[in-house]
């Protein structure tokens, strides 16, 4: 009921008791006063609301806007720690392919880094706090477990995804579940080709790798992929094993390979005018070997279980091959001699 103490004349109240009845609006003052806005007049028969539309403006290609959002969630920051040759080499194609790549090491690479756009960091704590995704671990095989244990790893994020390059698995691969906490993920990998092998692209060259632990969350599952595919889209022949399974492989062939190089570079061979192809292959095996540290060469044998076993299985074959041949001349002097006395 209105109360007509409000303010409101009585014909003014009369007039709106006897208006037709459409919508009408009402505000209400601060001291509870009643005002009355104009009557809209009655809507014609059939005929529809107008309603106005604010326009707003629309990208002219939605896929522009799309693009850059995609590239930056298919796009890692990557932290190279030891950025020395391989390191560097790894960094090439990190780059190339857009990453943002940052680099640690003892040695300081700035004008290197900078030529490669890479990031330099001269202290592990402050690349520790740019918190990447992924650390790559590109240091030799003897400073690996120092390495990461002077690593502050409490200034990462604690899902980060470490991953090791190295050309033995099963040390690395102990290390790292040793050292680094339960929340971390570890990728072991072991791309067996380097600077020289692989200074003209990837394709075709073999990449090893065993997801050691990754957190089933999407994310994560999705980051290691991404590091993965860094490699497969350079063609890579990718083979997923496990690293125990990869050091007796590679005690058969990789270190045997180093071995003989090495052995057959103590002889001095040198090149020849008649070369055969063969020789040349020896020739290239030495060079391609002593090019290699002899650290290096060690560590093979040293964190690699089976090595020594293929040593031993090295050293019986020659000795096998040495009294065949020693077995077989023999024979032909016992016929020579015999003979001689016949006559």
């Amino acid at each position: 009921m209105l109360n007509l103490k409000s303010g409101l004349s009585s014909s003014t109240v009369k007039g709106f008791l006897a208006a037709p009845k459409h919508p009408t609006s009402f505000a209400y003052s601060a001291r509870s006063s009643l005002s009355c806005q104009a009557f809209a007049p009655p809507r014609r028969p059939h005929c529809r609301p107008f309603i106005r539309i604010r326009a707003t403006a629309q990208p002219s290609d939605p896929e522009a806007q799309i693009h850059p959002q995609l590239e930056r969630s298919t796009k890692l920051k990557i932290a190279i720690v030891g950025f020395g040759n391989f390191g560097q080499f790894l960094a090439k194609t990190f780059v190339h392919q857009g990453h943002v790549v940052q680099a640690f090491s003892r040695t300081d690479y700035s004008e290197t880094a900078r030529n490669l756009g890479v990031s330099f960091f001269k202290d592990p704590h402050d690349l520790c706090e740019e918190h990447p995704e992924v650390i790559v671990l590109s240091t030799s095989i003897t400073s690996t477990e120092s390495v990461l244990e002077s690593l502050p790893l409490q200034r990462l994020k604690r899902n980060t995804l470490f991953v090791d390059v190295l050309s033995v698995k099963e040390f690395p691969k102990k290390v790292f579940l040793k050292l680094l906490p339960p929340e971390f993920d570890i990728l072991c990998t072991h791309p067996m080709f380097g600077p020289e092998s692989g200074k003209d692209g990837w394709e075709g060259l073999t990449f090893v790798y065993e997801k050691v632990r990754v957190g089933n969350h999407r994310d994560r599952i999705g980051r290691c992929d991404q590091f993965l595919q860094i490699f497969a889209h350079e063609g890579c022949d990718m083979k997923e094993m496990s690293c125990e399974e990869h050091d007796r492989y590679a005690a058969g062939s990789q270190f045997i390979t180093h071995t003989v190089g090495r052995v057959l570079g103590k002889l001095g061979l040198q090149a020849t005018p008649i070369n055969t192809k063969g020789y040349e292959s020896l020739l290239k095996l030495v060079e391609n070997t002593q090019g290699d540290s002899y650290d290096l060469y060690y560590a093979l044998f040293l964190y690699n279980l089976n090595a020594i076993e293929e040593l031993e299985k090295l050293e019986m074959a020659f000795e096998s091959v040495k009294n065949q041949l020693l077995s077989q001349l023999h024979e032909v002097l016992r016929k020579q001699l015999f003979n001689s006395e016949d006559e």
